[in-house]
């Protein structure tokens, strides 16, 4: 399962992915710092071309796992490694260079755009820092990625501030592929917008997979699953800060074996059958996520699970690999049972 540097492989691979923070020294002796341990041995592939989302609710790592994969963060342990190199090994100058091949995409485009820049000068900015072309070559690219976008070309001269909130991500997806990246980072990028714009903005995400010379990998951070139906290969979920389940997208939110997965779907606003025993013991249970600075022995989840045993109180399960092409994979002592070809509709 691990991938060797230099050998073919997945684009990215991470493995035993860890990270934790830590409370400023207290003044009061003998009193222990805080650690909230939000990343716990994470491991995941990605291959080129593909989407991975990384899915749970709020507190679940999933942000913070992506901040570790940008280098936006060091880990505590683990290993990166990403197009064949060692992530984490490179110096800074290395690194510098090693960044155009990663574009990424945060939440709220409002806070990652400069007020002061022109939409022209945002877009070219990462074509400015790696020294790709000349004035003329990267005003050129720009218009590309504007038209790439559904921008007008006039747009170029506005500010941020000027574009509505779609606009905007338009122009931070049309900066985050400047460089032609092999591989982009999507932590939310629909979350802030309106429902009646969010499937254009998703429609033109994957548009811009195919179409773009590069056919950059996805890691896709989200929450919505009707969102993650809509545009992963594969889903990775993910319960205080390990990954609980992971596989064929169609699987894992058709089929779940992980009872917080199963929860997640049947929490859903407007699907399945809500009425069922199932669903209500589910939602009945819910509740709220424990601390991940003092998580329960055991399985993690078990405090809310319906299916939790003796065994999940005391016990951290090991992971199980189903076999097959799929490489579908849960850690669960009393999974949910399987449904044969059940898989997870569309996003309307």
């Amino acid at each position: 399962m691990t991938a060797t540097v230099g050998s073919p492989g997945p684009l990215l691979s991470v493995r035993g992915l860890a990270r934790a923070f830590r409370s400023p020294r207290v003044l009061l002796p003998g009193r222990p710092r805080r650690e909230v341990r939000a990343v716990a041995d994470v491991s995941f592939d990605l291959g080129a071309g593909e989407t991975l989302a990384l899915v749970g609710e709020s507190g679940s790592g999933k942000s913070t796992t992506a901040r570790l994969v940008l280098r936006l963060l060091a880990p505590d342990r683990g290993r990166i490694v990403f197009d064949g190199r060692d992530w984490l090994a490179l110096p800074p100058d290395e690194l510098r260079r090693a960044r155009r091949d990663v574009g990424v995409v945060f939440q709220d485009p409002g806070r990652s755009l400069n007020p002061r820049m022109s939409v022209g000068s945002v877009v070219g900015e990462p074509l400015a820092i790696h020294g790709i072309g000349d004035g003329r070559g990267r005003h050129a690219r720009v218009a590309e990625l504007l038209a790439a976008v559904g921008l007008a070309p006039d747009m170029r001269l506005a500010r941020p501030g000027e574009l509505s909130t779609g606009q905007r991500q338009r122009v931070a997806i049309a900066r985050a592929l400047a460089t032609t990246p092999k591989l982009v980072v999507l932590d939310e990028p629909v979350s802030a917008l309106d429902v009646s714009i969010r499937a254009q903005v998703l429609n033109l995400l994957l548009d811009l997979q195919v179409t773009t010379p590069s056919r950059p990998a996805y890691l896709f951070i989200g929450h919505d699953l009707g969102v993650v139906g809509h545009v992963a290969t594969r889903t990775a979920v993910m319960y205080l800060g390990r990954i609980v389940e992971e596989g064929p997208t169609s699987e894992v939110l058709g089929s779940p074996r992980h009872p917080y997965t199963a929860l997640l779907l049947a929490s859903r606003p407007g699907r399945g059958n809500a009425s069922t025993p199932d669903a209500t013991e589910r939602r009945r249970l819910a509740g709220e996520p424990a601390s991940a600075a003092s998580p329960p022995p055991g399985c993690p989840f078990h405090p809310r699970c319906p299916r939790a045993a003796e065994r999940c109180r005391t016990e951290l399960p090991a992971e199980t690999i189903l076999p097959g092409p799929g490489g579908r994979r849960y850690s669960c002592h009393d999974p949910e049972p399987a449904v044969p070809g059940n898989f997870f509709p569309p996003s309307s």
